[in-house]
């Protein structure tokens, strides 16, 4: 709050002990310069809180909203899964749910930000699902540890489950990387706009802010505001860390523009997630189309299996089974999740985002374009130039730490960068490159290496099987993957063979035409 104006109609005293103010005659004692300055300071920091205000809820509330979609995205999704494949396979599908529900486990983790692979995280489901459907068309034979790793080490050469694991794993691993890396985004995006905000002026700043607010006060000119101009300086002295932000954060916010691009298209994880049951459905039914050759071409390589304990004829499916569910439209498009679509999602994150860039350096002009802060660009005669009303003559500042070398209001050490600035600068440069990596389909940690990772097919969003590099630097990689090896080797020997009784094959043999 400023000080009561009556305070200072009369100025009685010589200004010979005053440290910030012009020493003349003054309304004002040491103490009160003293005071008046720690109100400089809060009204500083407020000001800049304040006028930070809307890049900080945009990354706060838009990062509430994404979480809350995508989690609830994955999560329909699980359940839509579940409550087809119940309806369509009964207790074979009961059964044998925790294959699927282990899918769904790991790719929550792996988008809430656990160490998962997601390339070797789908080897290892079709694996273990190639396993579970190997045993149940093969009833009538026991199969060990040893002959079940046999038979994975087949599945590239058989195809099992059709082209569909190659085109999932494209789709899922680039969506997924995608909404992580941008969800990832926001959060540090919101890290960083809610530290820079609360800032703490230095001493020289804190006298700077004095002598441009409280000094008129003293000068016994209480209606007289700050000239524009003078405001600017000081307040790029002030600010000078935080404009050189700046340049960082317009890249990290160039970057989230180019992952929601993606978003938008090639990358939408709705697309992917929406009819996931559906294409596993189908991988499904390739398999038991051509069951016969499989496990003719298993036997040939790893020798014919060992009879079961105990023959068992196949019975006949159930009477009700039911093949019936809701055929997969590609034209809808659910807006289940939180309410909303990713594209409506996107879309409004994307005008929000344009509007945060050069929003550092824009402070000071911020700042001082308000009314109750300077005198105006319109009026700059009548101001407070520091000394008395008048025009203010200097040059304004350029923008940044180096350029401060010569403000002639705010003595700026520019020797000394702000350690908490630069380590926001580092946090923003760390997050440009993963949503590099993400805007090309690679993940920072588990980047994949394979021919594949430019495949066509629904949702690989790239023109003959080629998707352009727009971006090249380096990145961590885990240890390269075979793209014609599924790493299952080792995930098949883990399950057992204890699972389901003779009759099972009869609904696996009944499965229903998908996706045709």
């Amino acid at each position: 709050m400023l000080p009561n104006p009556r305070q200072y109609t009369v100025c009685m005293f010589k200004g010979e002990h005053l440290r910030i103010c012009p020493q003349e005659y003054t309304c004002c004692t040491t103490e009160m310069e003293d005071k008046l300055s720690q109100q400089s300071k809060l009204e500083f920091e407020n000001l800049v809180e304040e006028t930070s205000h809307f890049v900080r809820t945009t990354f706060v509330s838009r990062h509430k909203k994404f979480d809350e979609f995508f989690r609830e995205l994955l999560e329909n999704a699980e359940k839509s899964l579940n409550d087809m494949f119940v309806r369509t396979y009964g207790m074979l599908y009961m059964q044998n749910s925790e294959v699927f529900q282990d899918l769904f486990t790991e790719l929550k983790r792996y988008y809430t930000g656990g160490n998962v692979n997601l390339e070797e995280m789908l080897n290892d489901f079709w694996a273990r699902l190639l396993e579970r459907m190997f045993q149940l068309i093969n009833p009538q034979y026991h199969f060990s540890e040893d002959y079940l790793e046999c038979v994975s080490k087949y599945t590239d050469q058989l195809k099992p489950f059709g082209d569909v694991p190659r085109k999932l794993k494209i789709q899922v691993t680039r969506a997924f990387i995608a909404a992580r890396t941008f969800v990832q985004g926001l959060t540090v995006g919101r890290e960083v706009a809610n530290r820079v905000s609360k800032v703490s002026p230095t001493p020289g700043c804190i006298r700077a802010l004095m002598k441009m607010l409280y000094c008129p006060y003293c000068r016994g000119l209480p209606t007289v505001r700050p000239c524009n101009n003078y405001c600017l300086n000081v307040m790029k002295g002030c600010l000078a860390n935080q404009a050189d932000l700046d340049t960082e954060w317009n890249l990290f916010i160039d970057a989230m523009l180019l992952v929601a691009e993606r978003l938008e298209g090639p990358f939408n994880i709705e697309s992917v997630m929406d009819p996931i049951d559906v294409k596993i459905s189908e991988a499904i039914m390739n398999m038991q189309e051509n069951s016969m050759q499989v496990s003719a071409k298993v036997f040939q390589g790893c020798g014919q299996p060992k009879p079961a304990p105990a023959l068992r004829s196949a019975r006949s499916a159930p009477e009700n089974f039911n093949t019936r569910f809701r055929p997969y439209n590609p034209e809808e498009r659910p807006t289940t999740a939180a309410g909303t679509s990713l594209d409506r999602l996107v879309t409004d994150i994307k005008e929000k985002l344009k509007l945060s860039k050069k929003v550092w350096s824009a402070l000071p002009y911020t700042i001082c374009k308000d009314e109750s802060v300077t005198a105006g660009t319109s009026n700059e005669e009548e101001c407070w130039n520091g000394h008395s009303k008048a025009r203010y003559l200097p040059e304004i500042m350029n923008d940044g730490l180096t350029n401060q070398i010569n403000n002639p209001e705010v003595d700026v050490d520019i020797t000394r960068p702000d350690t908490f600035i630069r380590q926001q600068i580092m946090a923003l440069r760390v997050m440009t490159n993963k949503l590099k990596n993400a805007y090309n389909g690679n993940d920072v940690n588990f980047q994949d290496t394979s021919d594949e990772s430019s495949g066509s097919g629904s949702g690989s969003g790239c023109m003959d099987d080629v998707c352009p590099t727009e971006f090249e630097f380096v990145t961590t990689e885990a240890p390269a993957v075979d793209p014609d090896r599924r790493e299952v080797d080792s995930s098949a020997t883990q399950l057992g063979h204890s699972l389901l009784s003779g009759s099972l094959v009869c609904v696996v043999l009944a499965l229903p035409r998908l996706c045709r």
